[in-house]
Protein backbone atom coordinates (compact mmCIF):
# COMPACT_ATOMS: atom_id res chain seq x y z
CA UNK A 1 0.00 0.00 0.00
CA UNK A 2 3.16 2.45 0.41
CA UNK A 3 3.57 2.39 -3.27
CA UNK A 4 0.06 4.21 -3.83
CA UNK A 5 1.33 6.72 -2.25
CA UNK A 6 4.82 7.51 -2.93
CA UNK A 7 4.20 9.25 -6.29
CA UNK A 8 0.41 10.90 -4.98
CA UNK A 9 0.82 14.68 -5.12
CA UNK A 10 0.55 16.78 -2.00
CA UNK A 11 -1.54 19.26 -3.62
CA UNK A 12 -5.11 19.43 -4.20
CA UNK A 13 -6.84 18.82 -6.71
CA UNK A 14 -4.29 17.08 -8.42
CA UNK A 15 -3.75 14.52 -5.57
CA UNK A 16 -7.42 13.59 -5.80
CA UNK A 17 -6.78 12.93 -9.70
CA UNK A 18 -4.38 10.46 -8.74
CA UNK A 19 -6.02 8.13 -6.66
CA UNK A 20 -9.10 8.62 -8.72
CA UNK A 21 -6.60 6.81 -11.51
CA UNK A 22 -5.27 4.13 -9.00
CA UNK A 23 -8.72 3.64 -7.89
CA UNK A 24 -9.99 3.15 -12.06
CA UNK A 25 -7.25 0.39 -11.92
CA UNK A 26 -8.94 -1.71 -8.91
CA UNK A 27 -12.60 -1.07 -10.53
CA UNK A 28 -11.16 -2.42 -13.90
CA UNK A 29 -9.52 -5.22 -12.55
CA UNK A 30 -12.85 -6.02 -10.45
CA UNK A 31 -14.83 -5.70 -13.37
CA UNK A 32 -12.93 -8.09 -15.62
CA UNK A 33 -12.95 -10.68 -12.53
CA UNK A 34 -16.73 -10.30 -12.52
CA UNK A 35 -17.36 -9.91 -16.05
CA UNK A 36 -19.18 -6.84 -15.92
CA UNK A 37 -19.11 -3.45 -14.98
CA UNK A 38 -19.24 -1.98 -11.75
CA UNK A 39 -22.25 -0.86 -9.98
CA UNK A 40 -23.01 2.22 -7.50
CA UNK A 41 -25.93 3.16 -5.79
CA UNK A 42 -25.73 7.27 -3.46
CA UNK A 43 -28.71 7.59 -1.56
CA UNK A 44 -28.91 10.89 0.15
CA UNK A 45 -31.01 11.58 3.51
CA UNK A 46 -31.34 15.52 4.08
CA UNK A 47 -30.79 18.75 2.70
CA UNK A 48 -29.70 20.19 -0.76
CA UNK A 49 -26.51 20.62 0.61
CA UNK A 50 -26.54 16.75 1.09
CA UNK A 51 -27.78 16.30 -2.30
CA UNK A 52 -24.73 18.65 -3.71
CA UNK A 53 -22.39 16.75 -2.03
CA UNK A 54 -23.93 12.92 -3.42
CA UNK A 55 -23.64 14.75 -7.08
CA UNK A 56 -19.43 15.34 -6.68
CA UNK A 57 -19.55 11.34 -4.78
CA UNK A 58 -21.38 10.20 -8.14
CA UNK A 59 -18.58 12.26 -10.36
CA UNK A 60 -15.89 10.65 -8.83
CA UNK A 61 -17.14 7.39 -8.87
CA UNK A 62 -18.06 7.31 -12.61
CA UNK A 63 -14.35 8.57 -13.58
CA UNK A 64 -13.26 6.09 -11.86
CA UNK A 65 -15.64 3.33 -14.10
CA UNK A 66 -18.78 2.40 -12.00
CA UNK A 67 -22.04 2.53 -13.51
CA UNK A 68 -25.23 3.96 -11.56
CA UNK A 69 -27.69 1.00 -10.07
CA UNK A 70 -31.14 2.75 -8.76
CA UNK A 71 -31.96 -0.43 -6.85
CA UNK A 72 -29.42 -0.31 -4.12
CA UNK A 73 -30.02 -4.08 -3.27
CA UNK A 74 -28.39 -5.07 -6.84
CA UNK A 75 -25.43 -2.34 -6.64
CA UNK A 76 -21.83 -3.47 -5.78
CA UNK A 77 -21.04 -0.32 -3.60
CA UNK A 78 -23.52 1.10 -1.56
CA UNK A 79 -23.11 4.28 -0.33
CA UNK A 80 -25.49 6.52 2.15
CA UNK A 81 -25.20 10.55 2.84
CA UNK A 82 -26.24 10.75 5.94
CA UNK A 83 -28.78 13.97 7.68
CA UNK A 84 -28.45 13.84 11.57
CA UNK A 85 -30.95 16.71 11.91
CA UNK A 86 -33.75 14.69 13.27
CA UNK A 87 -33.11 11.83 15.47
CA UNK A 88 -35.20 9.24 13.63
CA UNK A 89 -32.50 9.99 10.68
CA UNK A 90 -30.63 8.13 12.42
CA UNK A 91 -32.38 5.19 13.10
CA UNK A 92 -33.83 5.13 9.34
CA UNK A 93 -30.35 4.40 8.24
CA UNK A 94 -29.25 1.97 11.11
CA UNK A 95 -32.45 0.00 9.64
CA UNK A 96 -31.42 0.25 5.88
CA UNK A 97 -27.69 -0.53 7.20
CA UNK A 98 -29.52 -3.76 8.51
CA UNK A 99 -30.37 -5.40 5.22
CA UNK A 100 -27.61 -4.54 3.79
CA UNK A 101 -25.78 -6.20 5.94
CA UNK A 102 -27.69 -9.62 4.98
CA UNK A 103 -27.43 -8.51 1.23
CA UNK A 104 -23.58 -8.56 1.93
CA UNK A 105 -23.25 -11.92 3.40
CA UNK A 106 -24.58 -13.21 0.30
CA UNK A 107 -22.30 -10.82 -2.14
CA UNK A 108 -19.08 -10.42 -0.51
CA UNK A 109 -17.54 -8.16 -3.32
CA UNK A 110 -20.20 -5.16 -2.06
CA UNK A 111 -19.17 -2.39 -0.63
CA UNK A 112 -20.77 0.09 1.78
CA UNK A 113 -19.76 3.69 2.36
CA UNK A 114 -21.36 6.18 5.01
CA UNK A 115 -20.91 9.93 4.82
CA UNK A 116 -22.68 12.68 5.67
CA UNK A 117 -23.84 14.68 8.99
CA UNK A 118 -24.74 11.83 11.06
CA UNK A 119 -20.80 10.36 10.51
CA UNK A 120 -19.63 13.50 12.39
CA UNK A 121 -21.09 12.21 15.95
CA UNK A 122 -18.16 10.23 17.60
CA UNK A 123 -20.61 7.89 19.37
CA UNK A 124 -22.13 6.93 15.58
CA UNK A 125 -18.81 6.19 14.42
CA UNK A 126 -18.49 3.86 17.50
CA UNK A 127 -21.78 2.47 17.24
CA UNK A 128 -20.81 1.36 13.75
CA UNK A 129 -16.80 0.20 14.57
CA UNK A 130 -18.79 -2.29 17.38
CA UNK A 131 -22.22 -3.49 15.63
CA UNK A 132 -21.79 -2.90 11.92
CA UNK A 133 -18.30 -4.28 11.19
CA UNK A 134 -19.44 -4.59 7.62
CA UNK A 135 -19.23 -1.45 6.75
CA UNK A 136 -16.35 -0.56 4.54
CA UNK A 137 -15.63 2.98 4.22
CA UNK A 138 -16.72 6.19 6.74
CA UNK A 139 -16.20 9.93 6.25
CA UNK A 140 -17.87 13.14 7.24
CA UNK A 141 -18.30 16.47 5.68
CA UNK A 142 -15.18 17.82 5.85
CA UNK A 143 -13.00 15.72 3.74
CA UNK A 144 -15.59 14.61 1.35
CA UNK A 145 -13.07 16.02 -1.23
CA UNK A 146 -10.96 13.36 -0.06
CA UNK A 147 -13.24 10.50 -1.68
CA UNK A 148 -11.02 9.36 -3.85
CA UNK A 149 -7.93 8.67 -2.13
CA UNK A 150 -10.27 7.30 0.80
CA UNK A 151 -11.71 4.49 -1.52
CA UNK A 152 -8.16 4.04 -3.05
CA UNK A 153 -7.09 3.57 0.09
CA UNK A 154 -10.18 0.90 1.03
CA UNK A 155 -8.81 -0.81 -2.43
CA UNK A 156 -5.61 -1.18 -1.57
CA UNK A 157 -6.14 -2.21 2.18
CA UNK A 158 -9.18 -3.88 2.53
CA UNK A 159 -10.38 -3.50 5.92
CA UNK A 160 -12.62 -0.63 6.92
CA UNK A 161 -11.71 3.22 6.48
CA UNK A 162 -12.62 5.46 8.72
CA UNK A 163 -11.57 9.17 8.04
CA UNK A 164 -13.42 12.18 10.32
CA UNK A 165 -12.15 15.11 11.09
CA UNK A 166 -13.43 17.81 13.64
CA UNK A 167 -13.47 20.58 11.20
CA UNK A 168 -11.60 22.44 8.91
CA UNK A 169 -11.13 25.49 6.84
CA UNK A 170 -10.26 23.83 3.47
CA UNK A 171 -12.09 24.22 0.34
CA UNK A 172 -11.19 22.00 -3.07
CA UNK A 173 -12.16 23.60 -6.11
CA UNK A 174 -12.27 21.98 -9.25
CA UNK A 175 -13.21 18.28 -8.17
CA UNK A 176 -15.48 16.25 -10.89
CA UNK A 177 -19.16 16.38 -10.26
CA UNK A 178 -22.13 14.70 -11.79
CA UNK A 179 -25.42 16.51 -12.45
CA UNK A 180 -29.07 15.14 -11.58
CA UNK A 181 -30.30 17.69 -14.14
CA UNK A 182 -28.81 18.83 -17.13
CA UNK A 183 -30.34 22.62 -16.88
CA UNK A 184 -30.09 23.19 -13.34
CA UNK A 185 -27.76 22.75 -10.13
CA UNK A 186 -27.09 23.41 -7.08
CA UNK A 187 -23.60 25.54 -6.25
CA UNK A 188 -21.99 26.00 -2.89
CA UNK A 189 -21.04 28.91 -2.11
CA UNK A 190 -19.94 28.52 1.98
CA UNK A 191 -20.14 25.85 4.34
CA UNK A 192 -20.54 25.19 7.99
CA UNK A 193 -22.75 27.47 10.18
CA UNK A 194 -21.43 29.85 12.90
CA UNK A 195 -25.25 30.58 14.78
CA UNK A 196 -25.75 27.21 17.21
CA UNK A 197 -29.17 27.67 17.21
CA UNK A 198 -30.28 25.89 20.82
CA UNK A 199 -32.32 23.26 18.46
CA UNK A 200 -29.92 22.48 15.81
CA UNK A 201 -26.77 20.15 15.52
CA UNK A 202 -25.77 21.23 12.36
CA UNK A 203 -23.47 23.59 13.21
CA UNK A 204 -21.53 20.75 15.49
CA UNK A 205 -21.54 18.78 12.45
CA UNK A 206 -20.97 21.11 9.94
CA UNK A 207 -18.49 23.21 11.63
CA UNK A 208 -17.52 27.09 11.23
CA UNK A 209 -18.78 29.06 8.46
CA UNK A 210 -15.90 29.38 5.58
CA UNK A 211 -16.77 30.75 1.82
CA UNK A 212 -15.69 29.83 -1.48
CA UNK A 213 -13.73 32.81 -3.19
CA UNK A 214 -16.31 34.98 -5.82
CA UNK A 215 -14.20 33.85 -8.50
CA UNK A 216 -14.43 29.70 -8.20
CA UNK A 217 -17.89 30.59 -7.87
CA UNK A 218 -18.02 32.53 -10.92
CA UNK A 219 -15.85 29.72 -12.96
CA UNK A 220 -18.30 27.10 -11.76
CA UNK A 221 -21.34 28.37 -12.52
CA UNK A 222 -19.64 29.93 -16.40
CA UNK A 223 -18.72 26.23 -16.73
CA UNK A 224 -22.25 25.32 -15.88
CA UNK A 225 -24.03 27.54 -18.07
CA UNK A 226 -21.47 26.04 -21.57
CA UNK A 227 -22.57 22.90 -20.23
CA UNK A 228 -26.56 23.74 -20.66
CA UNK A 229 -27.35 25.20 -16.94
CA UNK A 230 -29.94 27.71 -17.32
CA UNK A 231 -30.97 27.87 -13.56
CA UNK A 232 -28.78 27.87 -10.34
CA UNK A 233 -29.12 27.43 -6.88
CA UNK A 234 -26.82 29.05 -4.52
CA UNK A 235 -26.58 27.18 -1.18
CA UNK A 236 -24.78 27.80 2.08
CA UNK A 237 -26.41 26.98 5.89
CA UNK A 238 -26.96 30.29 6.08
CA UNK A 239 -26.34 32.55 2.43
CA UNK A 240 -27.02 35.70 4.01
CA UNK A 241 -23.27 35.81 6.07
CA UNK A 242 -21.38 35.08 2.90
CA UNK A 243 -18.36 36.63 2.09
CA UNK A 244 -17.39 37.33 6.19
CA UNK A 245 -14.16 35.48 6.62
CA UNK A 246 -12.33 35.83 3.20
CA UNK A 247 -9.37 37.47 2.87
CA UNK A 248 -11.39 40.28 0.67
CA UNK A 249 -14.56 40.67 2.09
CA UNK A 250 -17.56 40.78 -0.01
CA UNK A 251 -21.40 41.06 0.37
CA UNK A 252 -23.74 38.00 -0.82
CA UNK A 253 -25.68 40.88 -2.66
CA UNK A 254 -22.33 41.91 -4.21
CA UNK A 255 -21.91 38.42 -4.94
CA UNK A 256 -25.56 38.03 -6.43
CA UNK A 257 -24.54 41.34 -8.97
CA UNK A 258 -21.61 39.41 -10.48
CA UNK A 259 -23.70 36.56 -10.99
CA UNK A 260 -26.23 38.47 -12.43
CA UNK A 261 -23.76 39.49 -15.00
CA UNK A 262 -23.42 35.69 -16.49
CA UNK A 263 -24.59 35.48 -20.02
CA UNK A 264 -27.03 32.70 -20.82
CA UNK A 265 -27.79 32.11 -17.23
CA UNK A 266 -31.78 32.34 -16.68
CA UNK A 267 -32.31 32.19 -13.18
CA UNK A 268 -30.46 32.58 -9.97
CA UNK A 269 -31.87 31.19 -6.70
CA UNK A 270 -30.64 30.86 -2.99
CA UNK A 271 -31.25 29.14 0.34
CA UNK A 272 -31.53 29.20 3.38
CA UNK A 273 -32.00 32.66 4.55
CA UNK A 274 -31.04 33.62 8.22
CA UNK A 275 -33.74 36.78 9.21
CA UNK A 276 -30.94 38.18 11.26
CA UNK A 277 -28.62 38.63 8.51
CA UNK A 278 -30.97 39.70 5.35
CA UNK A 279 -29.83 43.04 4.63
CA UNK A 280 -31.69 46.10 2.70
CA UNK A 281 -28.58 45.94 0.20
CA UNK A 282 -29.72 42.25 -0.14
CA UNK A 283 -33.64 43.25 -0.33
CA UNK A 284 -32.46 46.06 -3.12
CA UNK A 285 -30.66 43.61 -5.38
CA UNK A 286 -33.55 41.63 -5.60
CA UNK A 287 -35.57 44.45 -7.12
CA UNK A 288 -34.22 45.15 -9.65
CA UNK A 289 -32.55 41.59 -10.36
CA UNK A 290 -33.83 40.33 -13.89
CA UNK A 291 -32.26 36.83 -12.67
CA UNK A 292 -33.06 36.22 -9.04
CA UNK A 293 -35.97 34.39 -8.98
CA UNK A 294 -39.67 35.65 -6.68
CA UNK A 295 -38.77 33.18 -4.11
CA UNK A 296 -37.38 33.68 -0.47
CA UNK A 297 -37.22 30.79 1.96
CA UNK A 298 -36.94 32.79 5.34
CA UNK A 299 -37.33 30.41 8.41
CA UNK A 300 -39.25 32.21 11.50
CA UNK A 301 -39.27 28.92 13.73
CA UNK A 302 -41.47 30.12 15.59
CA UNK A 303 -43.43 34.09 16.35
CA UNK A 304 -43.06 33.64 20.19
CA UNK A 305 -40.40 36.48 20.86
CA UNK A 306 -39.74 34.50 24.03
CA UNK A 307 -39.36 31.06 22.39
CA UNK A 308 -36.85 32.71 19.67
CA UNK A 309 -34.99 33.81 22.57
CA UNK A 310 -34.44 30.08 23.95
CA UNK A 311 -33.92 28.86 19.95
CA UNK A 312 -31.19 31.55 20.03
CA UNK A 313 -32.63 33.13 16.59
CA UNK A 314 -31.23 36.44 17.66
CA UNK A 315 -34.13 38.42 16.09
CA UNK A 316 -38.01 39.14 17.80
CA UNK A 317 -41.10 38.42 16.50
CA UNK A 318 -41.66 42.71 15.71
CA UNK A 319 -38.46 42.45 14.18
CA UNK A 320 -39.35 39.34 11.66
CA UNK A 321 -42.39 40.75 10.92
CA UNK A 322 -40.79 44.36 9.91
CA UNK A 323 -38.56 42.44 7.67
CA UNK A 324 -41.00 40.38 6.06
CA UNK A 325 -43.04 43.66 5.18
CA UNK A 326 -40.23 45.56 4.00
CA UNK A 327 -39.15 42.66 1.66
CA UNK A 328 -43.21 42.37 0.25
CA UNK A 329 -43.09 46.22 -0.17
CA UNK A 330 -39.74 45.84 -2.81
CA UNK A 331 -40.25 42.90 -4.57
CA UNK A 332 -44.61 42.82 -3.99
CA UNK A 333 -44.74 39.52 -6.19
CA UNK A 334 -42.22 37.19 -4.15
CA UNK A 335 -43.63 34.07 -2.68
CA UNK A 336 -41.84 33.81 0.88
CA UNK A 337 -41.89 30.53 2.77
CA UNK A 338 -40.86 29.91 5.99
CA UNK A 339 -39.65 26.63 8.27
CA UNK A 340 -41.38 26.45 11.64
CA UNK A 341 -41.16 24.76 14.46
CA UNK A 342 -43.66 23.46 16.84
CA UNK A 343 -43.67 22.21 20.75
CA UNK A 344 -40.25 24.33 21.41
CA UNK A 345 -39.08 23.20 25.19
CA UNK A 346 -40.77 25.81 27.13
CA UNK A 347 -43.74 27.06 24.42
CA UNK A 348 -46.41 27.87 26.15
CA UNK A 349 -50.21 28.05 24.40
CA UNK A 350 -49.60 31.68 24.25
CA UNK A 351 -46.47 31.45 22.25
CA UNK A 352 -48.13 29.36 19.48
CA UNK A 353 -50.82 31.60 19.28
CA UNK A 354 -47.97 34.23 18.65
CA UNK A 355 -47.00 31.87 15.81
CA UNK A 356 -50.11 31.70 14.62
CA UNK A 357 -50.43 35.52 14.51
CA UNK A 358 -47.09 35.73 12.11
CA UNK A 359 -48.29 33.29 9.75
CA UNK A 360 -51.61 35.06 9.85
CA UNK A 361 -49.70 38.80 8.59
CA UNK A 362 -47.00 37.21 6.58
CA UNK A 363 -49.41 35.24 4.73
CA UNK A 364 -46.61 32.79 3.77
CA UNK A 365 -46.84 30.78 -0.14
CA UNK A 366 -45.98 27.32 1.59
CA UNK A 367 -44.21 26.60 4.83
CA UNK A 368 -42.47 23.60 6.71
CA UNK A 369 -43.98 22.37 9.71
CA UNK A 370 -41.95 20.03 12.25
CA UNK A 371 -42.69 19.19 15.38
CA UNK A 372 -39.89 19.55 17.30
CA UNK A 373 -37.52 16.84 17.63
CA UNK A 374 -34.78 16.74 20.63
CA UNK A 375 -31.51 16.27 19.56
CA UNK A 376 -28.81 15.07 21.61
CA UNK A 377 -25.56 16.87 22.19
CA UNK A 378 -27.88 20.53 21.61
CA UNK A 379 -28.35 22.63 24.17
CA UNK A 380 -32.51 22.49 23.87
CA UNK A 381 -32.30 18.65 24.46
CA UNK A 382 -31.65 19.50 28.18
CA UNK A 383 -33.93 22.14 28.56
CA UNK A 384 -36.89 21.34 31.47
CA UNK A 385 -40.72 22.22 30.40
CA UNK A 386 -40.96 19.98 27.53
CA UNK A 387 -44.33 19.96 25.84
CA UNK A 388 -46.77 16.58 26.20
CA UNK A 389 -46.63 15.41 22.55
CA UNK A 390 -50.83 15.63 23.00
CA UNK A 391 -50.55 19.13 23.07
CA UNK A 392 -47.72 19.30 20.39
CA UNK A 393 -50.09 17.07 18.24
CA UNK A 394 -53.03 19.43 18.81
CA UNK A 395 -50.94 22.58 17.89
CA UNK A 396 -49.14 21.18 14.87
CA UNK A 397 -52.80 20.16 13.28
CA UNK A 398 -54.10 23.75 14.01
CA UNK A 399 -51.12 25.07 12.33
CA UNK A 400 -50.93 23.34 9.31
CA UNK A 401 -54.38 24.01 8.61
CA UNK A 402 -53.96 27.49 8.71
CA UNK A 403 -51.05 27.17 6.36
CA UNK A 404 -52.86 25.18 4.16
CA UNK A 405 -55.75 27.69 4.03
CA UNK A 406 -53.41 31.02 3.79
CA UNK A 407 -51.29 28.90 1.06
CA UNK A 408 -54.16 28.13 -1.31
CA UNK A 409 -55.81 31.48 -1.21
CA UNK A 410 -52.05 33.33 -2.01
CA UNK A 411 -52.05 30.39 -4.87
CA UNK A 412 -55.11 31.28 -6.25
CA UNK A 413 -54.06 35.03 -6.84
CA UNK A 414 -51.97 34.28 -9.44
CA UNK A 415 -55.09 32.47 -11.57
CA UNK A 416 -55.46 33.45 -14.99
CA UNK A 417 -51.85 35.09 -15.19
CA UNK A 418 -49.18 34.42 -17.84
CA UNK A 419 -45.63 33.21 -16.44
CA UNK A 420 -42.48 31.85 -17.37
CA UNK A 421 -41.56 28.07 -16.03
CA UNK A 422 -38.72 25.81 -16.74
CA UNK A 423 -39.89 22.67 -17.43
CA UNK A 424 -38.36 19.96 -15.05
CA UNK A 425 -39.53 16.52 -16.10
CA UNK A 426 -43.00 14.44 -17.99
CA UNK A 427 -45.56 14.54 -15.18
CA UNK A 428 -45.16 11.26 -12.79
CA UNK A 429 -48.78 10.56 -13.12
CA UNK A 430 -50.20 11.85 -16.59
CA UNK A 431 -47.49 10.94 -19.49
CA UNK A 432 -49.17 13.79 -21.81
CA UNK A 433 -47.87 16.24 -19.22
CA UNK A 434 -45.25 18.56 -18.07
CA UNK A 435 -44.24 20.01 -15.02
CA UNK A 436 -43.01 22.95 -14.89
CA UNK A 437 -41.07 25.39 -12.23
CA UNK A 438 -42.71 29.03 -11.41
CA UNK A 439 -39.83 31.81 -10.36
CA UNK A 440 -41.98 31.78 -7.75
CA UNK A 441 -40.87 28.19 -7.30
CA UNK A 442 -44.54 26.80 -7.46
CA UNK A 443 -45.19 24.02 -10.13
CA UNK A 444 -47.50 24.02 -13.07
CA UNK A 445 -48.50 21.08 -14.81
CA UNK A 446 -49.56 21.32 -18.71
CA UNK A 447 -49.91 19.96 -21.87
CA UNK A 448 -46.74 19.28 -23.59
CA UNK A 449 -43.60 16.44 -24.05
CA UNK A 450 -40.31 15.56 -23.23
CA UNK A 451 -38.58 17.86 -25.82
CA UNK A 452 -39.26 20.93 -23.73
CA UNK A 453 -37.30 19.90 -20.89
CA UNK A 454 -34.99 22.30 -20.00
CA UNK A 455 -36.70 25.11 -21.21
CA UNK A 456 -37.99 28.00 -20.18
CA UNK A 457 -41.34 28.48 -21.78
CA UNK A 458 -44.96 31.08 -21.26
CA UNK A 459 -47.41 29.35 -19.78
CA UNK A 460 -51.39 30.16 -18.54
CA UNK A 461 -51.82 29.65 -14.98
CA UNK A 462 -55.61 28.05 -15.80
CA UNK A 463 -56.51 26.80 -12.46
CA UNK A 464 -54.92 26.52 -9.11
CA UNK A 465 -55.06 23.39 -7.05
CA UNK A 466 -53.76 24.71 -3.84
CA UNK A 467 -49.79 23.61 -4.43
CA UNK A 468 -49.63 24.11 -7.85
CA UNK A 469 -51.38 24.92 -11.14
CA UNK A 470 -52.79 23.39 -14.19
CA UNK A 471 -52.04 25.22 -16.92
CA UNK A 472 -51.62 25.77 -20.91
CA UNK A 473 -48.35 26.39 -22.71
CA UNK A 474 -48.79 30.27 -24.31
CA UNK A 475 -46.83 30.62 -27.70
CA UNK A 476 -45.77 34.46 -27.13
CA UNK A 477 -46.81 36.84 -24.42
CA UNK A 478 -45.78 39.62 -22.21
CA UNK A 479 -44.25 37.96 -19.23
CA UNK A 480 -43.63 39.01 -15.59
Amino acid sequence: MTELWMDAPTAEPERQYYFMEQARKYVEAKAKELGRDLTFCVTTFGCQMNARDSEKLVGVLEKIGYKEETVEEQADFVIYNTCTVRENANMRVYGRLGQLGHIKKSHPHMMIGLCGCMMQEPEVVEKLKKSYRFVDLIFGTHNIYKFAELLATRFASERMVIDIWKDTDKIVEDLPSERKFPFKSGVNIMFGCNNFCSYCIVPYVRGRERSREPKAIIREIERLVADGVVEIMLLGQNVNSYGKNLEEPITFAQLLEEIEKIEGLERIRFMTSHPKDLSDELIEVMKHSKKVCRHLHLPVQSGSTNILEKMNRRYTKEQYLMLAKKIKEAVPDISLTTDIIVGFPGESEEDFLETMDVVRQVRYDSAFTFIYSKRTGTPAAVMEEQVPEAVIKDRFDRLLKEVQEISAEECKKQEGSIQKALVETVNDHDASLVTGRLSNNLLVHFPGDSSLIGKLVNVKLEECKGFYYLGSKVDSAKTE
